[in-house]
């Protein structure tokens, strides 16, 4: 078994002190450095915290600010129109995409009725709780060949005026349980039709 010279172990020693002063001196660094890091850290995570708590201030005066905007802006100015003696199959066929109401109007663009999915869905249903659904459905579907719209608009529908707010549209909507609301002036000529969506949209904007 070979062993080491008391030369050899002395510098071994010698090599294992300096080797302990030279991490014992560098500590102090490495703290600081680590110190440093976290400060910068803590800096970087103060200020994120600030802006997001500046972002969710902004976010909340701007939906706090939405029930001011205008009907107006958001309205849909490019609805269904349709006369009340037009064929309900013309009707059903152009409820398409994102067309989900028709607003019905005389010819000077006044506001006579309205209908929605919900109308057309009730119109199809079976009369009576224990009508067998195929025959009544097949019923009512002779029945729409010679139909109009007339025979299943909403005549007296619940409206809101051009200058309105969507506050005031949101707490309509709230109350009536309503989806779509025909925006009139004073003379019940229609300039478009407000829908829950469109509120929505307007939300996801000023949240982004």
């Amino acid at each position: 078994m070979n062993t080491l010279s008391n030369g050899k172990v002395f510098k071994h020693l010698l090599c294992i002190i300096k080797l302990g002063i030279y991490v014992e001196r560098g500590m102090p660094r490495l703290k600081k450095a680590s110190s440093a890091k976290e400060k910068k850290m803590q800096i970087i995570i103060g200020k994120r915290r600030h802006l997001q708590l500046e972002r969710r201030k902004e976010v909340s005066y701007n939906i706090r600010y939405i029930g001011k905007v205008p009907v107006r802006i958001v309205m849909d100015t490019e609805f269904l129109k349709v006369q009340p003696q037009d064929s309900l199959v013309d009707l059903i066929d152009k409820l398409r995409g994102e067309e989900t109401s028709a607003v019905v109007l005389d010819e000077e663009g006044k506001l006579l009725g309205f209908v929605t999915m919900k109308d057309l869905l009730k119109f199809f249903a079976p009369f009576q709780k224990h009508t067998v659904i195929g025959v009544g459905l097949l019923k009512r579907y002779s029945l729409t060949r010679a139909s109009r719209v007339e025979d299943i608009m909403i005549t007296k529908p619940i409206t809101i005026g051009i200058e309105d707010t969507l506050d005031q549209a949101i707490k309509i909507m709230m109350e009536t349980g309503k989806h779509h609301l025909p925006i009139i002036d004073r003379e019940k000529k229609v300039h478009g039709v407000l829908e829950v969506k469109d509120i929505i949209r307007l939300i996801r904007i000023v949240s982004v």
